[in-house]
């Protein structure tokens, strides 16, 4: 047996103890880089380590200590409020607000990632406080963030289109943009029908400064219940409440509330402006604020999703081990030689979907675009449509829990069974994993554009 092929056997086997056993996947997968990567790749230490995302690391523990301490001041609370007046109190448009938010960001520059860490803990608390499934929120925040992710003034855009410049392929920036932006807009609007989104219609609007109790889409039998004050959220049985439309008091305007909306602000114009790092200035930001006030800090460090971050960085960590041994390569040059154009344009589709679940989504596609040279140089298949169904297999799936995207989602969601959620996520991501490559594929691929 090969070692790469011996090194995919174990991440299954990691993904299958983790399942039936109940152990951190992110445990047993540092086990599993140490053990691969030292008996089979002949690493040392510092070439396990070489695939821990520090800067993931960072991102996560910063964003959600930040959020954490807006949460237990009350910040999260006003900003809900002020969302839901700004809609009028349609909690139903909220999904797609967020969902153009964070693709307006990626639009104009900012990375995805950075554009999640930025939105996640807003939408994901305000799902939280009105009852709306957090699948359904998260998946519109990831899904809007790749919608804007390929602009030609984007990140994501300026590299693909460079990597086509550079391979001296036929591109058209136009067509990437707007083949990202409408497979993600039809897949947020699958997702927001069937995660409950027409029952949010039917709710109607609700009290600019109150809530009425809903159903929560994650915890059958129970009902969500949110008051102001920065009370946050509560449930109870649900045969127990009964809707009301009395409005609560409003979140009232302190110093500390004024503080943390000025050091979100903050995060946003360091990111966007100044291309700072998100980790860093977000743990920055949550420094400064523990601080002035400490009593919060002290509730809110408690709350840092450790449980997630050692998840996160565990399975990053082994795929590093894959990539540093040539797994990853080794899979996509076995694709690459068939000689059937289609059937390698739709499994190098198949393949940048699954690694990019679980690594970077750039990275692979500038690892599969030259890949697909060679066939594109034999003119059956259209590079402009290879190159946009590639790019959109490798960034669509960034709703997996493994994922950058993913991950934020999974940490930033306030009181909900972090298991569960971490569950729903892998599902979805897989459904998309299956379903979008093939579809893109019959789409862009097999009619040859370009």
């Amino acid at each position: 047996m090969s070692p790469e092929l011996l090194s995919i056997l174990v991440l299954a086997v990691v993904f299958v103890i983790a399942t039936t056993r109940s152990v951190n996947m992110g445990a047993l997968a540092f086990a599993a880089a140490f053990g691969v990567g030292t008996l089979v790749a002949d690493l040392d230490a510092d070439g396990v380590f070489a695939g821990f995302p520090g800067d993931l690391f960072v991102v996560l523990v910063g964003v959600t200590y930040l959020f954490a301490l807006a949460r237990a001041n009350g910040t999260t609370d006003w900003l809900v409020h002020a969302a839901v007046r700004m809609v009028r109190g349609r909690v139903a448009l909220i999904p797609w607000v967020m969902f153009a938010l964070t693709g307006a960001l990626t639009a104009i520059g900012a990375v995805s990632p950075a554009a999640v860490a930025i939105v996640a803990p807003i939408a994901l608390s305000f799902a939280a406080r009105y009852g709306i499934s957090p699948l359904l929120m998260g998946a519109m925040v990831v899904h809007g963030a790749q919608a804007g992710g390929f602009s030609p003034i984007s990140i994501y855009g300026s590299i693909v289109n460079g990597i086509v410049e550079r391979e001296k392929l036929p591109g058209s920036e136009i067509t990437l943009f707007l083949a990202s932006l409408l497979a993600n807009l039809v897949i947020a609007a699958v997702v927001f029908a069937v995660c409950g989104g027409p029952k949010l219609w039917r709710q109607g609007a609700v009290a600019e400064t109150g809530v009425s109790p809903v159903k929560r889409e994650d915890e059958p039998g129970r009902t969500a219940v949110s008051g102001g004050g920065g009370g946050g959220t509560r449930t109870a049985p649900a045969s127990t409440l009964t809707r009301t439309d009395a409005p609560a008091a409003a979140v009232p305007l302190t110093a500390p509330v004024i503080a943390t909306v000025v050091c979100l602000v903050a995060l946003v114009v360091a990111v966007l402006g100044f291309d700072l790092d998100a980790g860093l200035t977000a743990i920055t930001l949550a420094v400064v604020l523990s601080t002035v006030w400490p009593d919060d800090s002290r509730r809110a460090v408690t709350e840092i999703a450790w449980p997630t971050v050692l998840l996160i960085t565990g399975v990053l960590t082994y795929v590093g081990v894959l990539d540093e041994m040539g797994t990853i390569t080794w899979a996509g040059e076995g694709v690459g030689g068939i000689g059937v154009p289609l059937l390698a344009a739709v499994l190098l589709c198949y393949i940048g979907a699954i690694v990019s679940a679980f690594a970077s989504s750039v990275g692979i596609m500038g690892a599969l675009i030259p890949l697909a040279v060679p066939f594109l140089a034999q003119g059956e298949i259209g590079a402009v449509g290879m190159v946009a169904a590639l790019a959109v297999s490798a960034t669509v799936v960034d709703v997996s829990p493994f994922s950058t995207n993913g991950a934020l989602v999974l940490a930033a969601a306030p009181d909900v069974d972090r298991e569960r959620f971490f569950r729903q996520l892998m599902s979805y991501g897989g459904i998309v994993v299956a379903a979008v490559p093939a579809v893109v594929w019959l789409v862009m691929v097999v009619p040859g554009w370009g």
